[in-house]
């Protein structure tokens, strides 16, 4: 069997030594007989493989011990729904920072809700193509909270900084991020945030589990009444099994936070791979006539470069003949069209090189 390059942006490609690690713990594991996926998640085994999972992200990304790590189903998209229901109950207003489609579904969601809102800042007047800079973000008196998207993975677009969630009066609220397209691929400095959340299928493992990281004090700050099923509290209580968790999702994870403990060495050493890769992509995008980025330079995405070609007539074309050459999954999204290569931590440097050969044999031949 071949495995081909994967550069989907979610579900997305995870290392290889993962997938054969649980290949080989399928039918059996570590001698008990049975399939993780067939474990209680009550049992010894599971709990054990449950703690050592978060202890090991808690320790990749240096999580301060006032923080609960919650292990959740739904998706990165309920936490449009949960976050709003969670840290509302004591009033004010979500404040949101908009740069593309997904903080455009966090604001549609809580407008669906009803629920007080306010727009911070928005990147709409430039195309979503940088990020609004620091003195644009304005937060409403009654502030509640403050929530962006670190990396839009759609349009390739990032911040470049941390915002400064702060009124006017020069009070702080929370600061609240969806780092499902980042979260793991550099360091990162929990402590500056009240929430973070992030989806699985990027960089964490399959599709199936989202990850909270929730501050001790945001606990109870919810509505009431709220669902038992999406009450941090209540969960943080439970240890993320108020009902039956994503098991073999969580197992996954685990093993891709073993992988990058141990094979990469932690985030220092995968952030500077994962600028090798970013770096190498986008200098073969701008030496090219033939190819292009809209993103401003700062606000590049290491996760997902999206690029277009001079003559879209072309995309056809480049999408089947990169898919023979088992470059997978290079479409980009149905909202913006061309191409988006997601370079997710699981995709190596390997890959890379072979999309920048193809890109530039393409060009050759029909440029």
């Amino acid at each position: 069997m071949t495995r081909h390059y994967n550069f989907c942006a979610g579900p997305a490609a995870l290392p290889e030594s993962v997938l054969k690690r649980a290949q080989a713990e399928m039918l059996d594991y570590q001698g008990r007989g049975l399939s993780v996926m067939e474990m209680s998640h009550r049992s010894d085994d599971f709990i054990a493989i449950a703690e050592q999972s978060e202890a090991d992200f808690r320790a990749l990304l240096g999580i301060p011990d006032n923080y609960k790590v919650l292990f959740l189903q739904g998706g990165a998209s309920l936490q449009f729904s949960m976050l709003p229901m969670n840290l509302l109950g004591r009033g004010g207003s979500a404040n949101f920072v908009h740069t593309g489609i997904w903080g455009k579904k966090a604001l549609a969601e809580i407008n669906h809700l009803g629920l007080p809102h306010h727009l911070a800042a928005s990147s709409e007047s430039n195309g979503h193509t940088a990020v609004p800079p620091h003195e644009a973000i304005v937060l409403s008196d009654d502030a509640a909270y403050l929530h962006f998207t670190a990396n839009e993975t759609i349009g390739g677009l990032a911040f470049d900084y941390t915002p400064n969630a702060q009124r006017r009066d020069g009070t702080d609220v929370p600061l609240v991020c969806d780092m499902s397209s980042s979260i793991l691929s550099a360091p990162l400095d929990v402590s500056q945030y009240g929430i973070i959340y992030a989806g699985a299928q990027k960089n964490i493992g399959p599709a199936g589990l989202t990850l909270v990281i929730v501050r001790d004090d945001l606990l109870d700050q919810a509505q009431s009444p709220i669902p038992s099923l999406f009450h941090y509290r209540g969960i943080a209580e439970a240890k993320s099994m108020v009902n039956t968790p994503p098991t073999y999702a969580w197992y996954l994870a685990g093993l891709v936070f073993q992988w990058l403990k141990d094979d990469i060495g932690g985030l220092v050493e995968m952030e500077a791979i994962n600028q090798r890769k970013a770096d190498k992509l986008y200098g073969a995008i701008d030496a090219s006539d033939f190819y292009a980025n809209p993103i401003a330079t700062p606000n590049r995405s290491r996760m997902n470069v999206p690029f277009v070609l001079a003559d879209s007539a072309l995309d056809s074309a480049f999408l089947a003949e990169a898919d023979n050459a088992g470059l997978l999954n290079l479409k980009g999204h149905r909202s913006v069209g061309g191409m988006r290569a997601s370079l997710y931590n699981a995709v190596s440097e390997d890959a890379v090189d072979a999309l920048i050969a193809f890109m530039a044999d393409f060009e050759q031949r029909r440029g």
